[in-house]
């Protein structure tokens, strides 16, 4: 999808209020955005991203098609991009444009009215939905150094440890198992936001831990009880 739809994604008007007009960027704008989104959906470093764009032919695929050969670029075009984009008047506009592009498929937020394909679709809007939730969780344990990871990680009562990017093997023509799934992955985000509400924060973990607040904020998910409801999640002050 990435590859298919990156320009329209990420159109360099939307990122031309960043940057002067005067000179030339030595890296697109639209890839660093689809690396940035690689980037959050891994749970990798700013390091470890680059050197994926670098040497991963499936992340040069999804940008658009690069060269084998593109050489890419270093990883302070990421730390850059995210100061120019906290400074800006939508500090969020990559993160909106995939979850504008997800809600109108129907992976978030809503079910598709199809009568016979309802299983089916949801099925896919849980595997996805709990494939953006896992990614924000992971991000904010990936930010966070080793001591407060283990904290974070103690709270998970789901039991999972948030060390891979698969998801989770469950029964997906299950209802009750996928409300459960997205259920209890949902109680782990609120209790590590929970802990670092009101605590001081790094700039990396704090951005990670604002993120999974909007990723929460933004999932509806049914209790135990059958009540569907969204999670709303402030995020926490650094």
């Amino acid at each position: 999808m990435l590859h298919r739809e990156c320009g329209r994604l990420f159109p360099d008007e939307m990122f031309a209020d960043l940057f002067t007009d005067v000179g030339r960027r030595s890296v697109p704008p639209m890839i660093v955005a689809v690396v940035m989104v690689l980037q959050r959906f891994e749970g990798l470093s700013d390091r470890e991203a680059v050197e994926r764009s670098a040497f991963d032919a499936r992340w040069k695929y999804a940008a658009g098609g690069l060269d084998f050969d593109y050489p890419g670029f270093v990883h302070t075009v990421l730390v850059d991009m995210r100061a120019r984009l906290a400074r800006s008047d939508r500090p969020d506009r990559v993160f909106d444009a995939v979850l504008e592009v997800a809600r109108q498929a129907g992976l978030v937020g809503r079910r598709r009215r199809v009568l016979d394909s309802t299983p089916l679709y949801d099925a896919v809007a849980t595997m996805d939905t709990i494939t953006l939730v896992r990614s924000a969780i992971r991000g904010l344990l990936a930010a966070a150094g080793a001591e407060l990871a283990a904290r974070l990680r103690a709270l998970a009562g789901s039991g999972d440890d948030y060390a891979s990017a698969a998801k989770p093997g469950i029964d997906w023509d299950d209802e009750t198992a996928r409300n459960q799934l997205i259920y209890s992955r949902v109680r782990d985000g609120m209790a590590m936001l929970a802990l670092l509400d009101g605590c001081e924060l790094d700039e990396r973990v704090g951005k990670a831990a604002a993120l999974l607040a909007t990723v929460l904020a933004r999932t509806s998910v049914k209790t135990p009880t059958g009540i569907s409801r969204s999670c709303a999640a402030p995020p926490p002050i650094g």
